[in-house]
């Protein structure tokens, strides 16, 4: 049980950063906006919230300063393709390289340095409950945060007027606009969101994950995370089940390597990422998959009429 508790555990912690980014994702898609920079965000946030964990010893600021990070670089690609009405993808991936390379930069102080981990909850006599305590009761407060933050995004979305006022505007920027909807600042604040989402799962990455700065250490999860919004067909509970399984494709290539079975490290190691390829292969395949939940508007611009 104890080795099965250890994997479980190690899945957990491997899915929560993609989880976190893609939920991010997800809401500013179903606006109409295709952010390509997640990327980008994640490893400002990583950086960022190193720094200020290392400088002030708080992990807690140093979740605010990812979260920060990540919406700086969103609202820089909102006034981009927002209100100077730039071209979304080309303006993602630049945003994307900004990150990597402000990132090194700042974080070269950073490297080698030890880091301040995000402590673990610990409920006295629920914790202690074997295989199950850990598991349930025993995570850092960022799982626990990405899967409320799951259950919020789900019920905004599909059960409240602000969730119908974020479809509406993704799938048809013109009518919401006609209707007396505000779209530049609908797809303002669901970019924000992402920004902040996808900085705090950077921060996941060296405050709990590994608890160090190295320099691209989100080391593609954005792009898994952008693939996992298409996996899951624009839905947040299937957003969380995608994540999960890649999160368990990564962690079973690190246990097989450990086990000295005589498979290349190299294949192992880009697993996740031919996984992805695979999923997103099979959905492209099919019409109504690729019909289903799509934002009709998605990465279209929109210039309100004078």
């Amino acid at each position: 049980m104890s080795g099965l508790e250890a994997v479980i555990l190690t899945i957990i912690t491997a899915a929560t950063p993609l989880l976190l980014a893609a939920l991010g994702e997800l809401v500013s898609e179903r606006s109409g906006v295709l952010n390509l920079g997640v990327e980008g965000m994640m490893v400002m946030g990583a950086v960022c919230g190193f720094g200020a964990a290392f400088v002030t010893g708080s992990p807690l600021l140093g979740a605010l300063a990812a979260i920060g990070a990540g919406m700086g670089l969103a609202l820089l690609f909102a006034v981009l393709t927002l209100t100077l009405v730039a071209n979304q993808v080309a303006t993602g991936l630049a945003l994307t390289l900004l990150g990597l390379g402000l990132s090194g930069l700042i974080g070269e102080a950073f490297v080698g340095q030890p880091g301040v981990k995000l402590g673990r909850v610990s409920i006295p006599g629920l914790t202690d409950i074997p295989f199950i305590g850990r598991i349930l009761f025993g995570q850092d407060p960022l799982v626990y945060v990405s899967l409320a933050l799951t259950g919020a995004v789900a019920y905004v979305l599909f059960r409240t007027r602000l969730g119908l006022t974020i479809r509406a505007v993704g799938d048809n920027h013109q009518s919401a606009h006609s209707l007396g909807y505000q779209v530049i600042a609908t797809r303002y604040a669901c970019v924000l969101f992402g920004g902040a989402c996808a900085g705090l799962a950077g921060g996941y990455l060296s405050l709990a994950y590994t608890p160090q700065w190295i320099e691209n250490m989100t080391a593609g999860r954005g792009w898994i995370a952008i693939a996992l919004v298409v996996f899951a067909t624009w839905l947040p509970l299937r957003v969380a089940l995608g994540a999960y399984l890649f999160g368990a494709v990564t962690i079973f290539g690190f246990y097989v390597q450990a086990m000295g079975i005589g498979i290349p490290s190299q294949f192992l190691s880009s697993l996740p990422y031919l996984v992805t390829i695979a999923a997103l292969v099979v959905i492209s395949g099919s019409r109504m998959l690729t019909r289903v939940n799509t934002p009709a508007c998605l990465g279209q611009s929109f210039v309100p009429e004078r």
